[in-house]
């Protein structure tokens, strides 16, 4: 092993170096918080294919395989399809606006403060998300050293946190691109033709598993295929982790086709994890934990060396969506909750970071299973906010009456079914999404038009056309 611990050790020293490094350019909130929005296409399309593919895409794709076979590509599938829509639908407006967060998105649109309910569920939404790829480290240092989960936990986001608060958005530009094509080499490239090759290919994966149900696209269920669809479909078209990376772009055209470019990755990505899961079905058809099958795979198929890659590119898909939730929680409860008190600048931002990053740790220490909370976290932020945000951007009858109320009832509604039904009920997200677009169609008909003042800046926004000064007032 000493080879595999000598690849991680390396990895981990280069992150903490790119985040010393991206401090010396992290002198400004705009640098802090969105690269100073001048990315090119390649590490564009690179930082958001590691933000959004990450330790459940990873693991948890290659265990959807396993118990699954091809439909266990369903969830990344959506999520690649996520990104396909936001970059082809909306990320020009998006970059035009020149906004921090997602509730400022909100203000703008419809004027006043819109951004207190939405803020408050947004930076709930990125905690439980860094809470959940921070647990993941726990199963990479586990498997390699065999240590606790605590420690595993502290260690890997430790890790995390030092690098985001140093440099912010540059060290995890900088380190995503890493993660990424560290990523791209040990599961693509690597784990997946390794997998396969030794399981016989796919006319020895039939003969081993004699199950053409793990062969077919429909095997995980309509309704779970519905489920993911809305909700992860729907979570990146809103999510302010996946919006602060679009804030990045240094042009619509960069946000637009490296957004599209990214997608594509994801569905291969999806397609891949699928495969590598089945080709572990068929290896090791015995393994109790559907989640245990990538560490299994890696740690028995894998030579030393390979194996410590492919373990690095694990941990790179987890600490690439950690960081990027990371700094979308500090963005949205510094520039939303606290800029209510007082200003905000690259200061406030790097002290939120921090302490956002120590609860984080914390949290993850305490619990043992936060699925149940992530679900609690997407279904309010996507029965809740979806409509209002989606409203905003495509019609302008909408009212901030309207785009309230939506907020409100479909939050609530997303929250009785999951306590009075399940917190795995499906309901949860089919009611809420209805009542809240309803709620937003019928009270702002109801309502006065939004000020035709507020309309015409929102409209100088989304053409590029206000000046430097008038971006800096906003």
């Amino acid at each position: 092993m000493a080879l595999d611990y000598a690849v991680i050790a390396a990895y981990v020293l280069g992150m903490i170096g790119m985040g010393w490094w991206g401090m010396r350019r992290a002198t400004s909130k705009s640098e802090y918080l969105v690269a100073g929005r001048r990315l090119g296409f390649g590490m564009y399309s690179g930082t958001m294919s590691a933000v959004v593919l990450g330790g459940a895409s990873t693991i948890g794709g290659v265990g959807l395989g396993y118990k699954f076979g091809i439909s266990g590509a369903w969830m990344v599938f959506a999520i690649g399809l996520g990104i396909l829509l936001l970059s082809a639908l909306f990320a020009r407006r998006i970059v035009r606006l020149k906004v921090y967060t997602v509730s400022q998105m909100l203000d703008l649109r419809y004027g006043g403060n819109s951004s207190t309910v939405s803020g408050l569920v947004m930076a709930a939404y990125t905690l439980m998300l860094t809470v959940t790829s921070t647990i993941a480290y726990s199963t990479i240092f586990n498997v390699l050293f065999g240590l606790p989960k605590s420690v595993g936990v502290i260690i890997g986001g430790s890790i995390v946190v030092l690098y985001s608060v140093l440099g912010g958005m540059w060290s995890i530009t900088l380190t995503d691109i890493v993660q990424f094509v560290v990523k791209t080499v040990g599961i693509l490239f690597l784990l997946l033709p390794i997998s396969l090759a030794t399981a016989g290919g796919f006319d020895g994966i039939r003969e081993r598993l004699n199950n053409p149900a793990l062969f077919e696209v429909g095997n995980i269920g309509t309704t779970t295929i519905v489920t993911y669809l809305l909700i992860y479909v729907f979570g990146l078209l809103i999510g302010q982790d996946i919006w602060q990376r679009v804030f990045t772009a240094k042009s619509p055209e960069v946000a637009t086709w490296g957004g599209i470019t990214s997608g594509l990755y994801c569905l291969v990505y999806a397609v891949a994890g699928a495969l590598i899961g089945l080709a572990g079905k068929a290896l090791y058809p015995n393994i109790a934990n559907k989640d245990e099958a990538f560490a299994t795979i890696v740690e028995n198929l894998l030579p030393t060396g390979v194996r410590g890659l492919v373990l690095a590119a694990a941990l790179a898909a987890m600490m690439s969506t950690s960081s990027g939730a990371l700094i979308a929680c500090a963005t949205v409860a510094s520039n939303d909750i606290w800029r209510r008190r007082t200003g905000s600048d690259v200061h406030d931002n790097r002290m939120f970071t921090l302490v956002i990053g120590i609860v984080a740790i914390g949290i993850a220490v305490a619990l043992n299973d936060v699925v149940a909370a992530l679900t609690v976290a997407y279904n309010i932020l996507v029965g809740g906010l979806l409509v209002a945000i989606i409203g905003g951007l495509v019609w302008k009858r909408g009212t901030r009456l309207g785009a309230m109320v939506s907020m409100a009832v479909g939050s609530l509604t997303a929250i009785g079914f999951m306590v009075f039904v399940d917190v795995y009920a499906n309901e949860a997200i089919y009611y809420s999404l209805g009542s809240s677009f309803v709620t937003y169609v019928v009270v702002s008909l109801a309502t006065p038009a939004t000020d035709p003042a507020v309309l015409a800046r929102w409209d100088r926004r989304l053409a590029g056309e206000e000046t430097e000064e008038e971006l800096v007032s906003a």
